[in-house]
C-alpha cells in the first residue's frame, strides 16, 4: 500500500480533448490567502495536524472572475519520490499538459489583481495551479486543481451545484480509495466530460460516474474489477484508459461495455490479462492490449469488433499453435496489427489482408509459411526485426502479393544474402545486423524505387560489393554500410558462413528430434 502511494503525475491526452479551450502560459505569483489547507513549509507537524475540511466560500472569489465552462489543470513538472518512470510504450500516449482557465467576464483596465489560494500559484490571466502542495482536504469550488496531493476521500457536498457546468476535473496522483468515492460523489457534475482519477488507490471502477463523460482516466491504480453496470450508463464515453492496473480477464464482466456505442479507444495494456476479454466494445477502433499475459487468440475473440482499425497485442505470450487462423476474419477495417514480442515460431496464413502496417518484431520466427502474406496488396510496412529468419526461408514467392509494400525491415536476423524478388514498390530496405557477405550486381534489379538501403554490421568484406548493383537506383538517398569491410578473402568468408549455417541447421534438427 505504501509503495502504491508514491506516484508520478500523469499527463492527459490533450490532443484527444481539443474542447478544453485555449491553453495559456501562466506566470506565477504567490499570494497567500487561507483558502485551502495544505502541507507547505509553515504547516504544523503531521502528528498535530487535524483532519478537517476548510470552510471556504464562493464570496472570496474576486468579482472579475467567474467559473468558465472549461476547467483544466497544468500538472507540475516534478514527480513524487519513488514514482516510476514511464515506459517507451506508455510514452506513446503522453500528450501536452492541461491548464485550468478561469475566464474574466470583462477585461479590467490595467493589471488584474488575482487573489490566490494559499500555497497555490496563480497568474494575472486567471490560471490557478494548486497541484502538489500536499492538500489533505479542500473545497473543490475554490480549489478545482487537486492533482498531486494527499486526498483520500471526496464528499458529495464538496461538489456543489455551482459546479454543474464544470467540464474537466483532475484528481490524479492522490490517495483516493474505493471508500473515498461513493455513488453520489459526482452526481451533481452533469456537464463533466473529462475526469482524471489515475494514479490513486482504486481497486475497481467507481460507480456513479457522470453520464456526460467523454474521456475517463483510470490508469495506474490497482483496479481488479470492471462490474456490469458501472460504465454502461455513460453512453457518451469515447476514451477509456485502464492501463497499468491489475485486471485479469475474469475481472471484466462480459456486459461491462454493453451499449457504449461511442467508445472507440480502449487501453488495457500493462495488466494481467491471460486471454482477450469477452464482450469488447462493438465499435472500438483502437484497442491496446500489449504487455499482458495472453497466451493465445481464439477464433471468436474479435468476432464482434467489426470497426477495429488498430490492434496492439505485442509483448504477450502468444504462440503460433494457439493463434487461430480465423481469429481476424471479421476485421475488414483493420489497418495496423502489432504482434511483436510474442512467441511465434512461424508466420501462418489467416492474417488480415487489408492491413497497412504489420509488426512481428522480436518473436522466434524461423519461416514464413506458404501463403502467410497472400492477398495483402494493401500492406505498406512490414517489420520482421529480431527473429531467426534465414535466406532460404525468404524466397521470391514470399513477396509476390505485396504490390504496395514501401518499407521492409528484416534487420537482426540470420540472412546471408539479400532477399530476391522484392516488390518493385519498395522504398526502404533494412538489412542491418545480419550475416550478409556479398552484394551481387543483380541484388536490386527488382527494386528500382529504393530510397534507403541499410546494410550496416553485416559480413561484407573488401571486394564483396559490386559497384554496378546500385546504378539503376535513381532515387537512392541513403546507403548505410557502416561496420563492414573487414579485410579478408571473400571466398573464404563465404565458405565460413556456409559452414556456420550448416552447423546451425544440424543443431535445429537435433532439437526437433529430442
Amino acid at each position: 500500500m505504501e509503495g502504491a502511494r508514491a506516484r508520478r503525475a500523469q499527463p492527459t491526452l490533450g490532443e484527444e480533448r481539443s474542447a478544453g479551450g485555449a491553453r495559456h502560459g501562466a506566470g506565477r505569483s504567490r499570494l497567500r490567502q487561507p483558502w485551502c489547507q495544505g502541507g507547505s513549509d509553515s504547516a504544523p507537524p503531521a502528528g498535530t495536524m487535524a483532519r478537517s475540511r476548510a470552510l471556504l466560500f464562493l464570496l472570496l472569489l474576486p468579482p472579475q472572475l467567474h467559473l468558465g465552462p472549461v476547467l483544466a489543470v497544468r500538472a507540475p513538472l516534478f514527480s513524487r519520490s519513488g514514482g516510476h518512470s514511464l515506459s517507451p510504450e506508455e510514452n506513446e500516449f503522453v500528450e501536452e499538459e492541461p491548464v485550468l482557465v478561469l475566464s474574466p467576464e470583462e477585461p479590467a483596465p490595467g493589471p488584474a489583481t488575482v487573489d490566490c489560494p494559499r500555497d497555490c500559484a496563480c497568474s494575472q490571466e486567471g490560471v490557478v495551479d494548486c497541484g502538489g502542495i500536499d492538500l489533505r482536504s479542500c473545497c473543490l469550488l475554490l480549489c478545482p486543481t487537486l492533482q498531486n496531493n494527499q486526498l483520500e476521500k471526496i464528499y458529495p457536498e464538496e461538489l456543489s451545484r455551482e459546479l454543474s457546468n464544470l467540464r474537466e476535473l483532475y484528481l490524479q496522483n492522490n490517495y483516493l480509495t474505493d471508500e473515498g468515492l461513493d455513488n453520489e460523489t459526482f452526481w451533481k457534475l452533469s456537464s463533466l466530460e473529462y475526469l482524471d482519477l489515475s494514479s490513486n488507490n482504486l481497486t475497481r471502477v467507481p460507480a456513479g460516474l457522470p453520464r456526460s463523460l467523454v474521456l475517463l482516466h483510470l490508469e495506474k491504480n490497482a483496479i481488479q474489477r470492471v462490474d456490469a453496470d458501472v460504465l454502461t450508463p455513460i453512453r457518451s464515453l469515447e476514451y477509456l484508459l485502464l492501463h497499468s492496473n491489475q485486471l485479469r480477464a475474469h475481472g471484466i464482466h462480459p456486459r461491462a461495455f454493453q451499449g457504449l456505442k461511442r467508445l472507440h479507444t480502449v487501453h488495457l495494456y500493462n495488466n494481467a490479462l491471460e486471454c482477450v476479454p469477452s464482450g469488447l466494445p462493438r465499435r472500438v477502433r483502437t484497442l491496446m492490449i500489449l504487455h499482458n499475459q495472453i497466451t493465445g487468440i481464439g477464433r471468436d475473440d474479435f468476432a464482434t469488433t467489426y470497426f477495429l482499425e488498430e490492434l496492439n497485442l505485442s509483448y504477450n505470450r502468444i504462440t503460433s499453435q494457439q493463434m487461430h487462423r480465423d481469429a481476424f476474419r471479421k476485421l475488414r477495417l483493420l489497418r495496423s496489427l502489432d504482434l511483436s514480442g510474442n512467441r511465434l515460431h512461424a508466420l501462418q496464413p489467416g492474417l488480415p489482408r487489408n492491413v497497412h502496417v504489420l509488426k512481428v518484431k522480436r518473436n522466434e520466427l524461423a519461416a514464413l509459411a506458404r501463403g502467410a502474406l497472400a492477398g495483402m496488396a494493401q500492406l505498406r510496412e512490414l517489420y520482421l526485426t529480431g527473429n531467426r529468419l534465414r535466406s532460404r526461408a525468404l524466397g521470391p514467392r514470399a513477396w509476390v502479393d505485396l504490390a504496395g509494400l514501401q518499407l521492409l525491415d528484416i534487420a537482426g536476423n540470420q540472412l546471408t544474402e539479400i532477399p530476391e524478388g522484392l516488390p518493385e514498390s519498395l522504398e526502404y530496405l533494412y538489412l542491418q545486423n545480419n550475416k550478409i557477405s556479398t552484394v551481387p550486381a543483380n541484388a536490386f534489379d527488382s527494386t528500382p524505387n529504393l530510397k534507403g538501403i541499410f546494410l550496416r554490421f553485416n559480413k561484407l568484406a573488401v571486394g564483396s560489393v559490386v559497384d554496378s548493383a546500385f546504378r539503376r537506383l535513381k532515387h537512392l538517398q541513403v546507403l548505410d554500410i557502416e561496420g563492414n569491410f573487414e579485410f579478408g578473402d571473400v571466398s573464404k568468408d563465404r565458405g565460413r558462413l556456409e559452414e556456420e549455417e550448416e552447423e546451425d541447421e544440424e543443431d535445429e534438427e537435433e532439437e526437433e528430434t529430442r
